[in-house]
């Protein structure tokens, strides 16, 4: 009797064991590869899931890039366009700026605005606009523009972030499916039969979560950041207005002509 009981024991310890290596991910692979026929709809679910960790690291690292170099360089363009005492001078450097660099594009965009204005003083133009008009509506466009090209990549993000774990749940739903078919098939429903087949496939609902969370923290993380930039562009667009309405910023003495 005590022999037969340690038999058995040892007998469910090798099926325990056999079924622990049934159940990573390469041995998952492995069965894709060799019955890809058995798992078409993971091969859908896994290549799905590697685009979407693709496009999400793409446009985490082009966000990041992009806040890094606007974080360097706004504060320095704002305030060297202020500290210039010529306005030639200070659209000058604007326009020197790179193309990607937002602050600059909106204040050239007023200054536009105004010296079109004022070329056409006496014309249908000046009677519909006056100048505060004018400058105000390039000035809202030019905002507008910069802050849809800021927020470039988020809706990737934020699709990739909801949806990466339900494509996830998807596999893993299919792939327990199938091997409960095969179990049923095959009549076995010993551990080492059903442990490998739904482990491998809760690997799906995992590989998910690890491109979702990633998007999720990137998304919450630009946002932040793109909420802090904004607010930037319409503090500078207003003082801007100002300027260019009236030639001097809030608080600022007019220069006399």
């Amino acid at each position: 009797m005590l022999q037969e009981t340690l038999a058995q024991a040892a007998a469910t310890g090798g099926n325990a064991a056999s079924a622990l290596t049934q159940m990573g991910p390469l041995h998952l692979l492995q069965e894709m590869t060799g019955n890809p026929g058995q798992y078409i709809i993971s091969w859908v679910v896994l290549l799905t899931l590697t685009l979407m960790s693709a496009m999400s690291i793409y446009w985490i690292v082009m966000n990041f890039i992009k806040n890094t170099r606007l974080r360097a360089s706004s504060d320095r363009v704002i305030s060297t366009f202020w500290e210039t005492p010529n306005a030639q001078d200070a659209i000058r450097y604007m326009e020197e700026q790179p193309r990607f660099e937002p602050f600059s594009k909106i204040a050239l965009d007023a200054a536009q605005a105004a010296a079109h204005h004022q070329r056409h003083e006496g014309s249908r133009l000046v009677e519909s606009l006056n100048r505060s008009e004018f400058v105000d509506r390039a000035l809202r466009q030019a905002v507008t523009r910069e802050s849809s090209r800021l927020e470039a990549g988020l809706t990737v993000l934020a699709t990739v972030g909801s949806t990466a774990p339900f494509v996830g749940l998807l596999g893993t739903v299919w792939g327990i499916y199938g091997a409960l078919i095969r179990i049923g098939a095959s009549g076995q429903a010993s551990i080492d039969a059903v442990a490998g087949p739904v482990g491998e496939a809760l690997i799906m609902t995992a590989l998910g979560l690890f491109v979702a969370i990633p998007a999720v923290l990137a998304y919450n993380f630009f946002n932040r950041l793109n909420r802090v930039t904004n607010n930037k562009f319409d503090t500078f667009a207003h003082d801007l207005h100002d300027f260019f309405a009236t030639g001097a910023r809030v608080g600022e003495v007019p220069a006399k002509r």
